[in-house]
């Protein structure tokens, strides 16, 4: 019997994710979502998953209190020797590693304003995550990248590769969240910050149109590229959403995977969440979920009425999420028989927009112009409908909360949207929610007046949409399940 065991130890795979952020640790956007999240669903028979993120001084006081200090040690980076930290904590029964240095890191945010010293900062943590393995006594057989800011740990090591057999053999994946951001700066700068030979400095390497580009050179170095959504990794092979690096992502097109992201179901679960009036699930949404929108309705200031289609956007309020189409349209889609409540911050012409259709259609509009987790629960929950006519979406987590609280979304068929949102067919009796095509904002009034008219004509209809939209898996296991597949190409069982 401990022959076995001893035998299912050596199978044991090691993977170690890279990023910038990770809940419950530091959050800026989904990523740290995924981070966090992704390593607690893979087979612990199979994998020993750990996660390394930079020691934040804005991390939480309450989770800087319970890392435990390692060792350290000095390392190279931008011409001089730098303090390397390290601590770990074990949280949710996933190894977190974290790599500490004050003069990088003690900033307010994860990120600074100032780009070079950006590149600089991740520089130093992308070449302290390959440095540290041999103190931690974990070497993994893969490291998992996500964006611009680990696009150098592929690099690194192919460099590192050359400097002892310890670096030989391991692999790397790259995941691409957001491929507007590439982490680029001017090459003789980037290779002043690096001290990588000129050798990766060229249009076939780290360089793009003149300049160093991190997230380049991490594409090109990794053994597999992976984005957030089978259609967004289609998209980015295109000049409209390949942001420059379209030639590229073709050129690796046998090596590029799509796996949508998943959802926390603990945590999003209509009938356990604590944030709701009344909990709900499939089989009793009908009578429960009311409730809650009664209750948001209160909450908002919005005009108390059950059967007004309640239409929520949770997003941040820039281009991107297609709020220039929405800006459009407000005045239009305030003349129905709907109310629109926001939540969000982002572009100050698109939070002063909305302030001013709250005070013009009072009662009918509210503007939440902040942000609040408690309060976006509340929002999948009472909304009836979501709006999130994304100009491109990788990936998209709102729709997938939207659909666990069976309010139905109302979406532009790009990226992830795409993916996990299947248009209603009436005739089938098929489909999720409702989309459009094309990126036009009458497109989407059309839209989302043909969601009002299957809401008030064809309530049977709207409520099997609504069964269909709670009976969707997209919790972590399953994304889960699709990277171990992933990972199963380059190292084996």
């Amino acid at each position: 019997m401990r022959r076995k065991r001893k035998t299912e130890d050596s199978n044991m795979k090691n993977i170690l994710f890279a990023s910038s952020e990770c809940v419950p640790f530091i959050k800026t956007g989904g990523l740290a979502d995924v981070v966090g999240s992704l390593p607690k669903d893979f087979d612990k028979e199979k994998y020993d998953v750990r996660v390394v993120i930079p020691k934040y001084m804005c991390m939480k006081q309450e989770w800087k209190e319970k890392l435990e200090y390692i060792t350290n040690f000095y390392m190279d980076i931008a011409g001089q020797s730098q303090y390397v930290g390290i601590f770990r904590l074990v949280h949710d029964g996933v190894t977190f590693y974290f790599i500490d240095n004050e003069y990088y890191f003690s900033g307010f945010a994860p990120y600074d304003g100032d780009p070079k010293w950006n590149i600089e900062k991740f520089a130093f943590f992308s070449k302290a995550v390959l440095s540290i393995l041999p103190v931690i006594g974990f070497r993994p057989e893969l490291i998992h990248c996500h964006d611009w800011q680990t696009g150098l740990i592929p690099v690194y090591l192919d460099n590192f590769r050359y400097l002892g057999e310890y670096y030989r053999g391991i692999k790397t994946v790259m995941t691409i969240h957001n491929l507007k951001f590439q982490g680029v700066w001017d090459t003789k700068a980037v290779q002043k910050i690096t001290g990588l030979p000129d050798y990766y400095f060229a249009p076939d390497k780290m360089e793009a149109y003149k300049d160093a580009n991190l997230l380049k050179g991490g594409i090109v170095y990794a053994d597999k590229v992976t984005t957030v959504s089978r259609s967004y990794a289609e998209e980015i092979k295109t000049s409209f959403y390949g942001e420059g690096l379209e030639g590229l992502m073709n050129a690796r097109a046998n090596d590029l995977w799509g796996i949508v992201n998943g959802l926390d179901y603990n945590d999003w679960n209509p009938d356990t969440d604590y944030r709701l009036a009344k909990n709900f699930n499939i089989s009793n949404f009908r009578r429960n979920k009311p409730a809650n929108k009664m209750a948001l309705q209160e909450e908002l200031g919005l005009d108390q009425d059950s059967h007004v289609m309640l239409i929520g956007i949770v997003s941040r309020l820039t281009d991107q999420k297609g709020f220039d189409l929405i800006d459009y349209m407000m005045d239009e889609m305030c003349q129905d028989a709907v109310q629109i409540a926001v939540l969000g911050t982002g572009d100050p012409k698109y939070e002063n927009m909305f302030r001013h259709f709250a005070w013009k259609y009072s009662g009918k509009v509210s503007a939440n112009i902040f942000y609040s987790d408690d309060l976006s629960h509340r929002f999948y929950a009472g909304c009836d409908a979501f709006l999130m006519p994304s100009l491109f979406e990788p990936c998209g987590l709102s729709q997938l909360m939207s659909l666990r609280y069976g309010t139905l979304p109302i979406v532009r068929e790009t990226g992830g949207l795409k993916d996990t949102v299947e248009p209603y067919n009436e005739f089938e009796k098929t489909g999720t929610g409702f989309s459009f095509t094309n990126y036009n904002a009458h497109e989407m009034l059309n839209t989302v007046r043909y969601a009002e008219r299957i809401y008030y004509d064809k309530k049977r209809d709207w409520n099997k949409i609504v069964e269909r939209a709670m009976s969707q898996d997209f919790s972590w296991q399953n994304s889960a399940r699709q990277y171990e597949e992933l990972y199963k190409s380059l190292i084996g069982e």
